[in-house]
């Protein structure tokens, strides 16, 4: 029994879709319509929940803030129970990149050549008061950058100067729960800017 194409193609016209366009090497897809994702969206909370708790940290620390960074991966805090263990030296093997300090304009290039060189999907946790918004140099000084989501986007942020380690780790659980609500559909393989084989 075969399938009447012109009844096929009326058919993915009526519901607004566009046929699949045949791939030119095997193995090759190309998305036809709009969201022509392959993640089944009644995964998202599973696959949210893996990527909320094996969170890669990049730590961006150029000032005082550091310190108390420092001092929530310690014994005391341990923000390893919470999934934030694995810390990177390479921005490429990062998925959330996290602010500790003043941004200089010299510095501003380097944060955001790391941002980009980061893993989609980054996250971006900002700590402290000068990464928030330049801090008490912002007003003494020409050098400083007022904040980091001037540089790249930031999720959340954390107040403080230096703020404790039980706010960072406060400020990292609020990441978790935003993770956990993402919908994956709208960021893997979006239609826009599909640029597979070229």
């Amino acid at each position: 029994m075969g399938v009447d194409k012109k009844r096929y193609l009326s058919q993915l016209e009526e519901e607004g879709l566009k046929q699949v366009v045949p791939a030119d090497f095997p193995g090759k897809i190309i998305p036809g319509g709009n969201g022509g994702n392959i993640v089944v969206t009644t995964l998202d909370s599973v696959i949210n929940w893996g990527r909320a708790n094996s969170l890669w940290s990049l730590y961006f620390g150029t000032s005082c803030c550091a310190i108390e960074m420092m001092q929530t991966g310690a014994a005391k805090h341990d923000y390893s129970r919470f999934g934030f263990e694995v810390a990177r030296a390479s921005a490429r093997q990062a998925d959330l990149i996290i602010i500790a300090g003043t941004i200089v304009n010299k510095m501003g290039p380097v944060l955001r050549r790391l941002y980009d060189q980061m893993a989609e999907p980054k996250y971006v946790i900002a700590m402290g008061a000068c990464a928030i918004s330049g801090g008490p140099f912002y007003y003494n000084s020409y050098s400083v950058i007022k904040g980091a989501d001037h540089v790249i986007p930031v999720d959340v942020y954390v107040p403080g100067c230096p703020p404790r380690p039980e706010a960072l780790l406060e400020g990292m659980i609020m990441l978790q729960q935003k993770i956990k609500t993402e919908n994956m559909a709208k960021k893997v393989n979006p239609v826009d800017g599909f640029d597979e084989g070229k």
